[in-house]
């Protein structure tokens, strides 16, 4: 899989594309990221890739300009001519979830285009395919977005995380919230471990994380408690 990441702030992904499971994924080949910077696009000197609104009004807004020039750039670089999958990262999309993940990390090539100051131009979402929300929340600019995304779609490409049946058990895989879990010691100031998961019959304990996983559910997320039982 390929993602571009088409910044303002390339030096901001350093350390999240430089440590623990990403890392990994792309010094295995599971994964190919390029991070751009944005005003490698812009012509004037001094590398403008905002400007006013027009009409007046607070802040800057995104040049169409750079953007178009980006996505046609990367596009030109794949050796078969093949249009990444456009991602618009604003506050206006599609709420980002385990679901749409799935999606993404089924895709061959995904460009992610983080926003910054007050928004694009109207003009940039006819050139993606698709626009991305963190949720109902403001964030300064888009490359927080563009890990969590990275992050998410990664741990979902095949052969990337070492124990694939994490995967299944997670939080939200099934829509539920996932079961509660302890490591030793087994009591702890007179905390128990449950005693269904120290005697070791694995029926069992897999009937107790499922109705655990259910209750979990229910009491702090009753929206995918009633969603779930809908399905």
């Amino acid at each position: 899989m390929k993602i571009e990441i088409i910044t303002l702030f390339p030096s901001m992904f350093k350390g999240v594309l430089e440590e623990s499971m990403i890392k990994i994924a792309r010094r295995k080949g599971k994964v190919e990221i390029k991070v751009h910077d944005l005003r490698k696009w812009t012509y004037d000197r001094h590398r403008t890739a905002d400007d006013k609104p027009f009409g007046g009004g607070p802040g800057m807004v995104i040049k169409v300009e750079p953007v178009d020039r980006a996505i046609e750039e990367i596009t030109a670089s794949d050796p078969e001519c093949v249009k990444p999958t456009a991602i618009l990262l604003t506050p206006q999309g599609r709420t980002f979830d385990q679901g749409l993940a799935r999606e993404l990390s089924g895709l061959e090539h995904i460009a992610l285009i983080c926003g910054h100051y007050e928004g694009f131009d109207e003009r940039i979402r006819s050139l993606v395919d698709m626009e991305i929300s963190m949720g109902d929340f403001i964030l300064t600019c888009g490359e927080i977005p563009a890990m969590a995304v990275t992050d998410a779609v990664v741990r979902l490409i095949p052969g990337v995380l070492g124990a694939e049946g994490s995967l299944e058990s997670e939080s939200f895989n099934d829509g539920t919230l996932e079961y509660p879990q302890y490591t030793r010691p087994a009591v702890y100031k007179g905390m128990k471990v449950p005693e269904v998961l120290i005697k070791g019959d694995h029926r069992k304990i897999e009937a107790w994380r499922c109705a655990e996983a259910l209750k979990r559910t229910k009491e702090r997320r009753p929206d995918l408690h009633r969603k779930k039982r809908t399905k």
